[in-house]
């Protein structure tokens, strides 16, 4: 790890001159320019000193920042291939986050699992076919189709149907994660 590097930037980032921090620190200016440019070294207790002048721990100060994927490809995706439905789970570990996108695969006659009565809120759009989104609870059925849209609240229990005799591919998204 290039400590000095990760001083300055840390220093830089919470908008620190070498002043600044040196005074925080009770270093001298010079020293702490040294530092930063891997001229010497610190010792443990003076590096616990400058990174608690940082606002962190010698702890997040030595953890090594991974860069957070952003872009997947089919290749990332995992398949399960069940037999009412196929679910592509479209972002590794997306449970983890605040929402979780799937594509869903219905082949005619095919049928989504039962989704409970949950806290968040689900979006679908359905790409190609037609579905039909059924109220579990009231029986209540609405047609969506190729193109269209649904957006509802986990107030009840619901499951998507495919009926036509094509098959039907929807983005379905939910928060939190419950797939």
């Amino acid at each position: 790890m290039d400590i000095g590097y990760r001083i300055k930037q840390l220093r830089t980032k919470n908008n620190l001159t070498l002043e600044e921090l040196a005074s925080r620190c009770e270093l001298t200016k010079g020293f702490l320019s040294q530092l930063e440019r891997n001229l010497t070294s610190p010792s443990i207790a003076t590096l616990q000193d400058i990174v608690e002048a940082l606002g962190t721990t010698l702890a997040k100060f030595f953890q090594e920042e991974t860069e957070e994927k952003l872009v997947f490809t089919d290749d990332d995706y995992f398949v399960d291939e069940r037999e009412d439905c196929t679910i592509h789970w479209i972002v590794p570990n997306a449970q983890k986050n605040e929402m979780e996108p799937i594509l869903l695969e219905l082949p005619p006659q095919g049928r989504s699992h039962e989704v409970a009565v949950h806290e968040g809120e689900e979006f679908g759009y359905v790409l190609s076919g037609r579905i039909k989104l059924v109220n579990l609870d009231t029986g209540k059925v609405y047609i969506v189709k190729k193109g269209q849209t649904f957006y509802i609240k986990g107030s009840f229990s619901h499951c998507l149907k495919n009926d036509s005799a094509q098959p039907a591919r929807v983005l379905w998204i939910c928060t939190p994660p419950i797939f």
